[in-house]
């Protein structure tokens, strides 16, 4: 079975079956040790290093980020 397959099986789920299996997700990754936190956060900034490399996804630059941000707490 791969993640793609769980995915979608997870999210047929209702909602409160959903909510549960997330927080026990979460709770899991409590147990990780830190040099598996340390791997897991470098794979994720690889995975999204070639996301932007390949044109994946568009980056936007900070000061843009910052207005848009002050813009939704008003």
């Amino acid at each position: 079975m791969n993640i793609e397959t769980i995915r979608l099986e997870v999210l047929s789920l209702a909602p409160q079956e959903r909510a549960q299996l997330a927080e026990q997700l979460l709770a899991s990754l409590d147990a990780l040790t830190e040099k598996e936190v340390e791997k897991l956060w470098l794979e994720e900034a690889a995975r999204r290093a070639e996301e932007i490399d390949s044109g994946l996804v568009q980056l936007i630059p900070a000061d843009v980020v910052h207005q848009e941000a002050l813009a939704l707490l008003k």
